[in-house]
């Protein structure tokens, strides 16, 4: 079949510059990969190179009371047994580095401390080998006192349920300091629910999926010259992994020396790789290279999954097909740690209500922790699993209103100048234009009406304009949060509250710090995030009120601007 160029959707847009599709380009990386010649992280080879095995936890959740060591130390080969307390600074969240969340996962987890997740470690082994370091991980006695613990995130916020993660004792994620979870308001959904012909309910459930790179996570560390260590590692965010190290280990990113490369398949899952701290940990502690790489079962079990998620989409409609109302109440399952679960949440509050519009929007979407394996990044993940309850709900929407789902989505389609329920006007737009192809491609016969749509025409005018009044609430609403992250330098805070919903002081996994090496200096203080500009001046109903001044007299403090992460863009 002749491939098929739809160039004129987009030629107001767009510069007609690029030729390449159906060409016979190579990639660049192509002849290394067929003549196996492409360079990974574990082709680097090391005379003298250690290998590092974790010993997990077995239980969902459970406190430590005790870790023996003193059988596998006595291992022939084995050279480091690495425990909590080797660990400078045993605390981390990956977005606490762009000021986004509190620290919450520590690398190891402490005697005396809990495990959250089944396959959390709590001891590291150093061996000459691997397979000495796998009989050394057997041979550590760990005494578990196991607890309660919660594996569905509706059951997890009930009053009573289990406290997951000590950061948020709610066992939800607190967003921008103010609320336990990510808001959307626009317009007035309870009241167009009444005035709608039918109001329309949906329950849609997203299991965990594992990413299952044929390249398991890892990396391998060694000792450079100048006081410096290399890592070589498949990480997919470098700089990620190089601010995390730093932090861990509490040493200057100027003593630090990653290298990427090929990554053997990723799709997410090793953004936020904890293998190059642990590596570069055992060549600190030990002078010679080392190697911390999953096997296979590790990656399943412990390599962090997208997350689970589970959404309500309620539909106000009239009998026509128009959608005059949604609503979503949406549960991702952050597992026992934050990793990169609240910033997917970000995302998909930024998708709704999906392609449409839609006068009267609502969601309330949370961020809730289990002791399930810490969710992260895949293909999508925010953004695919909300695109599979709202899709679905569409087909069963129009089902129930003996309408075609084609040309129910063409009705509702936004259209260039429509307002945006996150008050942007859309352009660029073309879901009616995809509807047009689809049936075509299909043979789904569409009616003459919907094959005289366009995205360019219909939109703007009223459809443009912000709705004369939302409803808004103060639901879900914290106090006594506050960053307090890495980003920004270590700032104190008050406990708040009372019961589960008492805001504790930073939670504590470190234990009592341990000589470090000769060679590790102490981390050069990180400077403090740089002031940023206006909050954006997107239309709104009605102004927000300027911030007060302090009272001191000086200029309010602004935060700082990570657009995609915290919600704080500057446009």
């Amino acid at each position: 079949m002749p491939i098929e160029f739809r160039k004129e959707y987009f030629a107001d847009e767009r510069d007609d510059n690029l030729n390449e599709i159906g060409k016979p380009t190579q990639r660049q990386d192509m002849l290394g990969h067929v003549t196996g010649r492409s360079p990974f992280y574990d082709d680097h080879l090391f005379d003298g190179l250690l290998h590092i095995r974790c010993v997990r936890s077995p239980h969902h959740h459970a406190r430590v009371r005790r870790i023996d060591t003193s059988e596998a130390e006595r291992v022939p080969g084995v050279k480091r047994v690495i425990l909590a307390r080797d660990v400078p600074h045993n605390l981390n969240t990956l977005l606490s580095l762009m000021d986004f969340g509190l620290d919450d996962e520590p690398m190891i987890a402490a005697e005396g401390e809990e495990v959250r997740y089944k396959g959390e470690p709590v001891a590291a082994i150093v061996a000459d080998t691997e397979r000495i370091a796998r009989e050394a991980v057997a041979r550590v006695r760990v005494d578990y006192e196991v607890l309660p613990h919660v594996l569905d995130v509706e059951e997890a916020i009930k009053p009573g349920a289990v406290a997951v993660n000590p950061a948020y004792p709610a066992n939800k994620f607190v967003y921008h300091g103010k609320y336990d979870h990510q808001k959307l308001r626009y317009g007035d959904v309870d009241a167009a629910f009444r005035q709608c012909d039918r109001v329309i309910e949906g329950r849609y459930q997203m299991s965990p999926i594992e990413q299952a790179p044929i390249e398991t996570c890892g990396a391998i560390a060694a000792p450079e010259t100048n006081d410096r260590w290399v890592c070589y590692t498949s990480t997919q965010a470098l700089f990620f992994s190089l601010g995390t190290a730093a932090k861990l280990l509490d040493l200057s990113s100027a003593r630090l020396h990653l290298i990427g490369g090929t990554v053997g398949g990723g799709f997410g899952g090793k953004v936020d790789s904890i293998h190059e701290p642990l590596a570069i940990l055992g060549a600190v502690l030990t002078g010679r290279p080392c190697k911390a790489m999953f096997d296979r079962e590790e990656e399943m079990q412990v390599g962090a999954p997208r997350g689970a998620e589970r959404w309500y989409v309620t539909d106000g409609v009239m009998n026509d097909g128009r959608i005059m109302a949604r609503k979503f109440v949406g549960y991702f399952d952050a597992g026992a740690y934050t990793r990169l679960s609240s910033y997917a949440i970000i995302k998909s509050v930024g998708h709704l209500p999906g392609p449409y519009t839609i006068p009267n929007v609502y969601a309330d979407v949370y961020c809730v922790f289990t002791n399930r394996t810490p969710a992260t990044a895949m293909r999508g993940f925010g953004v695919t699993g909300v695109d599979f309850a709202i899709e679905s709900h569409m087909d069963v929407v129009a089902h129930e209103l003996g309408l075609d789902p084609i040309e129910m989505r063409i009705l509702n389609a936004y259209r260039d100048g429509d307002m945006k329920a996150h008050r942007r006007l859309a352009k660029n737009t073309a879901l009616v234009e995809c509807c047009h192809v689809a049936a075509e491609k299909a043979g789904w016969p569409l009616s003459a009406e919907a094959r005289a749509a366009s995205s360019l025409h219909g939109g703007g005018g009223q459809r443009g304009e912000l709705p004369a009044f939302t409803a808004q609430d103060e639901n879900g609403r914290v106090s006594g949060y506050a960053s307090g992250s890495y980003a920004q330098g270590e700032r104190p805070r008050e406990p708040v509250g009372t019961g589960r919903d008492a805001v504790p002081p930073r939670p504590s996994h470190q234990p009592p710090r341990a000589p470090q090496p000769a060679r590790a200096d102490p981390r050069r203080t990180p400077e403090p995030a740089g002031s940023a500009g206006p909050p954006p001046s997107a239309p709104r109903p009605e102004r927000a009120p300027e911030p007060a001044a302090n009272p001191d007299g000086a200029a309010p403090r602004r935060g700082p601007r990570f657009a995609s992460i915290s919600g704080l863009r500057r446009r």
